[in-house]
């Protein structure tokens, strides 16, 4: 049976560019790099309350990546949303949508990681 997720993969083809969005806009750590026994070069993230991780897959010989609109995206948290996007938008990163705050009280956004995947934000309403 299932224990517990342990991570998802996104297949990139500009690694660098991509671990630059994903550490140092989105500020998550990278836990471990490696090459497989295939060849792919693997970036693992974590965000700092989580124990889930993102792998990032640089495998050039797979041809390049095409990225599907709307077909997946990853969530995170956000303390605040105003911080967060004026810190993303000195990045080169502004949302793709958003702020919109939802009927719970949330406030959602996305931005758009270098190879075109989806990235969710949502603060939490303050209590």
């Amino acid at each position: 049976m299932i224990q517990r997720l342990l991570h998802t993969r996104y297949r990139v083809t500009d690694l660098e560019k991509t671990v630059s969005f994903y550490r140092d806009v989105l500020g998550l750590e990278e836990t471990r790099r490696h090459k497989s026994p295939r060849g792919s070069e693997l970036v693992f993230f974590k965000a700092p309350y989580s124990e889930e991780e993102i792998e990032l897959c640089s495998f050039p010989s797979s041809g390049p990546v095409q990225v599907q609109p709307d077909l997946t995206h990853l969530a995170f948290e956000v303390l605040d949303m105003e911080a967060f996007q004026r810190h993303a938008e000195s990045k080169g990163y502004p949302f793709s949508d958003g702020p919109t705050t939802t009927s719970s009280g949330s406030i959602i956004a996305f931005i758009d990681a270098p190879e075109g995947y989806e990235i969710e934000l949502i603060q939490k309403p303050k209590v």
